[in-house]
């Protein structure tokens, strides 16, 4: 049986964790920076990139040891110390999130070729496996019975482990490919930590204070932190570039929080024919992946028709089209940021308020959303009619 805490939601011990967390990845990322530059991990414009002069990278270092300053608080409180003491979940993302910083690091300066990355990436995904971080169910909604809708496929450790590997590399590549605008990797893995952490308090208030659902908040919410503190280093005009080191880790530690978080549900706790309830897992972990992974589909599909390889380099990603409608790069970096928010959180909000009123707000707010994207384009084709 699953222990369980009996005091209110430690919603201020998960915020000093992230605002400890920024703080340190704040105050390193200077220290960070003249470090790159010492040792030649500078990115030196290429023509497919916005940037126009040489700006040092590796700021996923400084952004790894605020997760580390972070966790190292969270196990100093009492009341955050059950995450490590019922789970392998933090350690897990603390091991595997230096082996994929250091491959970061070594492509940042190096440039590693992708195979090598990928085999890099798959290794870390299996060190999460091996601290027994995977999927154990998930709620589909064929093959139930009368009295339920749906039926819960129960994975076992082979399973749960290959969905783990499959998560892992697909998010960090997302992460990878959507890093491309000063500032809009961090932003969007702000987002997706945040919104994951609210998720993950929703679980921990709903199941009566399940110590399963410590990890994934702690998880989300240092991850938060440090995104929050490289933000100002990194928006545009960024003075670091996260890199392959930071990107990569915010990809590994969003499928650990997502799996930590949704792989492990109590569905006893939902009511059989709440298909909105049953179906919140899937919501959340979608929605705050969503950008990042659609961004990376398109861009294998766009590459592999032109018979080039999934990660050869483009200018036609997602942020890169928004720039040729006419917006800024901070215009462009805050409509994704506007997108992404709205899908994240719109998702978590279901899960916790009326999911009618939810409906209705996400809408119109998306529906705002896309007028604003398209306004410079209608804008310069009513210039071109009076022309």
């Amino acid at each position: 049986m699953t222990p369980t805490a009996t005091a209110g939601l430690p919603i201020r011990e998960y915020i000093l964790v992230g605002l400890v967390s920024a703080a340190l990845t704040f105050l390193l990322t200077a220290l960070v920076r003249r470090f790159a530059i010492r040792v030649g991990a500078v990115a030196v414009p290429r023509k497919r990139d916005v940037h126009v002069i040489p700006i040092p990278r590796m700021g996923g270092l400084a952004m790894y040891f605020g997760v580390a300053g972070g966790m190292a608080m969270a196990h100093q409180l009492p009341v955050l110390r059950r995450a490590f003491e019922y789970s392998y979940d933090p350690v897990a993302v603390l091991v595997g999130g230096a082996v994929i910083v250091l491959i970061g690091a070594l492509d940042d300066r190096f440039e590693i070729d992708a195979w090598t990355k990928l085999a890099g990436q798959v290794m870390c995904a299996g060190i999460l496996v091996l601290f027994g971080l995977q999927w154990v169910s998930f709620w589909v909604p064929w093959g139930g019975d009368s009295d339920a809708l749906g039926q819960v496929l129960i994975f076992d450790s082979n399973q749960g482990g290959l969905l783990v590997v499959l998560l892992v590399v697909v998010m960090v590549n997302a992460m990878n490919f959507v890093d491309g605008l000063d500032g809009l990797a961090a932003g969007l893995g702000l987002i997706a930590a945040a919104a994951t952490a609210a998720f993950s308090l929703g679980l921990l208030s709903s199941s009566g204070g399940d110590v399963g659902a410590y990890p994934p908040a702690l998880i989300a919410a240092t991850l938060a932190g440090a995104c929050l503190g490289f933000l100002p280093h990194n928006f545009q005009p960024a003075k670091i570039f996260m890199g392959d080191s930071g990107s990569m880790m915010i990809g590994l530690m969003l499928a650990a929080a997502s799996t930590s978080a949704s792989g492990r549900i109590q569905y006893t706790l939902f009511d059989a024919t709440d298909v909105v309830a049953l179906l919140s897992p899937l919501f959340v972990v979608a929605a705050v992946l969503f950008l990042p992974l659609l961004d990376l589909v398109m861009a294998v599909v766009r590459r592999t028709r032109r018979g080039e390889s999934p990660f050869a380099a483009d200018k036609m990603h997602l942020h890169h089209r928004l720039l040729e409608i006419g917006h800024s790069q901070r215009r462009a970096v805050l409509l994704i940021y506007l997108w992404a928010g709205l899908l994240a959180f719109g998702a978590v909000a279901v899960t916790l308020f009326d999911t009618a009123a939810v409906f209705w707000i996400t809408c119109a707010g998306l529906l705002v959303a896309a007028l604003v994207s398209i306004v410079p384009r209608l804008r310069s084709r009513n210039q071109q009619g009076a022309s």
